[in-house]
């Protein structure tokens, strides 16, 4: 497997910190039409924090859920300036803090910003994980995926084995029409074997 990362683009952890937020329930294609503009006027938290709702809703109105979306995007670089400088923390609790921010959205921010072995676990993650058999039938909630894969797959490859299970759930392994002839692990994939129930 080549070297991955995201395929969000940004020019620094506050811009990847914006698009990731932008990017939930919505395509990174679409997020990645809508930041150059967005960040060309409001490149940092100050500037950011200082903005109205409605003029970054302006640029992001075409993402899901654009009115939630902007309102955390103020009040997300409003704590970033009042309580860390303008600065993303890079500390599980302090991200979980911060408005629009999950744990998945805090797991991508530690691992492609700070390089922590972490496992964000979106859509993608999880219906791979499921069907290549990483995990159980039992592992029934991103949470405990990201737990489960957590104990097998290596530390070191972690931070990387999440753009791994996200691109092969984006280009190969689809929701609708999965494209098995196309796919590597085709031959050891769990829904060959007998009695298989994938």
């Amino acid at each position: 497997m080549p070297e991955v990362n995201t395929e969000l683009e940004f020019g620094s952890v506050f811009q990847l910190l914006v698009a990731v937020i932008l990017s939930a329930q919505c395509t990174d294609k679409r997020v990645n039409q809508v930041t150059p503009e967005l960040f060309l006027h409001y490149p940092d938290a100050k500037t950011m924090s200082q903005a109205e709702v409605d003029d970054v809703l302006e640029y992001v109105s075409s993402v899901s859920y654009p009115n939630s979306k902007a309102k955390h995007l103020v009040e997300m670089s409003c704590m970033l300036m009042n309580k860390y400088g303008g600065e993303v923390p890079s500390d599980m609790n302090e991200l979980l803090q911060l408005p629009g921010v999950g744990r998945k959205t805090a797991n991508v921010i530690q691992a492609v910003a700070f390089g922590q072995a972490t496992m964000a676990v979106d859509t993608h993650v999880y219906r791979v994980s499921h069907r290549l058999g990483l995990v159980t039938k039992k592992d029934d909630t991103p949470y405990k995926v990201e737990k489960e894969l957590m104990k097998h797959i290596p530390e070191v490859d972690v931070p990387r084995a999440h753009h791994w299970l996200l691109l092969h759930g984006r280009y190969v392994c689809t929701s609708r029409m999965p494209k098995c002839q196309k796919c590597e692990l085709e031959s050891f994939c769990p829904k060959n074997l007998e009695h298989s129930k994938l």
